[in-house]
């Protein structure tokens, strides 16, 4: 019994695959009578009759279609102790570049020099690093790793995507348009973090992870001795621009010649230190607490110097009576009880009523 059904087992099992392959060849014939060419025509040249008849298609050619050759490669991420708006900074910057990278945060024990072995073995040539202290300033280290140069900026008015809410809005991995104040191009310490700006911002072209589309711009104006950096939508129907966001404020505090460090090309003479900034704002606040007690010092003593005496008017004191004299000595003891005429009768009486109802002895 056991011999039959393996035979029938197998029996079954060869007409399964049979009948696959048939199936796959029925397949394969339809799918060659239904095959259609397709071309990729060059630029200019228009569809011939033929084409249209035949079973080519002509497909116009990928834009994107080329070598990926600027393979730079942006490394951001902070150190530990930032705040929740420094982290929505991060993923807003890494979100408009494609071309970034990611790393775990680093211990603030450890030195910025560290950061050029990091780059390397993410294998970035550029980086964007965060570094918080006392838990309420930010700074913003941009360089090219590992041979420099590098700059330090404080960041102030940060404003994320989630927190402006505005109306515009862009494809994600789209390459954006930078677009820079013409004072860039004055001054030399301005020239060279132009330089560093479009190397780290710009996505590359033809980068996997971006698209072929530019529909964006990153403007990077001067006011007031700091770098405003906004992003636009480019609208199609009229080319204007809709702000996007983020929204930052870079104020540039030094340019060193190497990565994260080395011989100082440039400092800036404006830069005020946040810990100044507020031992100034605490200065004032004490020295208007000062001037208020002075001023109650000099009313006090206003109140105190002797006013003009005036001549007396002879008839202030026409109504004015004496007062009564009150004695000097005090009794201290209860004066003496005094009785009236009636009172003396009534005594007596009960004296005499109380002698007739004992009688006589």
């Amino acid at each position: 019994m056991a011999a039959r059904g393996k035979k029938r087992v197998a029996e079954k099992s060869s007409e399964i695959k049979s009948k696959r392959a048939k199936l796959k060849q029925n397949r394969s014939s339809q799918a060659v009578k239904n095959a259609k060419q397709v071309t990729f025509p060059a630029e200019g040249t228009e569809k011939t009759e033929s084409c249209e008849q035949s079973n080519i298609i002509s497909v116009p050619p990928p834009v994107s279609a080329g070598k990926w050759k600027n393979k730079e490669r942006v490394l951001v991420f902070s150190s530990r102790g930032i705040n929740f708006r420094t982290r929505h900074l991060m993923k807003d910057l890494k979100t408009l570049m494609p071309h970034s990278k990611a790393d775990t945060k680093m211990d603030r024990k450890d030195k910025l020099f560290v950061v050029n072995e990091v780059c390397e073995i993410k294998n970035c040539n550029k980086c964007i690093f965060f570094e918080a202290k006392k838990k309420q300033d930010l700074y913003m280290w941009i360089s090219n790793a590992p041979h420099g140069p590098s700059a330090k900026f404080l960041v102030q008015n940060v404003h994320t995507l989630a927190e402006l809410k505005m109306t515009g809005n862009c494809l994600k991995g789209s390459r954006p348009l930078l677009s820079f104040d013409p004072k860039f191009d004055k001054e030399p310490e301005y020239t060279l973090l132009k330089e560093l700006f479009t190397q780290i911002f710009s996505t590359p072209q033809y980068h996997p992870k971006s698209q072929p589309f530019v529909d964006h711009v990153f403007t990077f104006t001067i006011a007031d001795n700091r770098i405003w950096f906004r992003n636009y939508q480019i609208i199609e129907e009229d080319a204007s621009l809709v702000e996007i966001g983020p929204r930052f404020v870079l104020n540039p505090i030094k340019i060193f010649q190497g990565s994260f460090g080395g011989p100082t090309l440039y400092e800036n003479p404006h830069f005020q230190s946040p810990n100044m900034h507020r031992r100034e704002i605490r200065l004032a606040m004490a020295a208007k607490q000062k001037e208020k007690l002075l001023v109650k010092e000099v009313r006090k003593e206003k109140q105190k110097e002797e006013q003009e005496v005036m001549m007396p008017d002879v008839t202030d004191d026409v109504f004015v009576t004496p007062a009564e004299q009150k004695p000097l000595h005090v009794d201290r003891e209860a004066p003496e009880r005094q009785m009236t005429k009636k009172k003396l009768k009534l005594t007596e009486l009960k004296k005499k009523i109380r002698m007739k109802r004992k009688g006589p002895r």
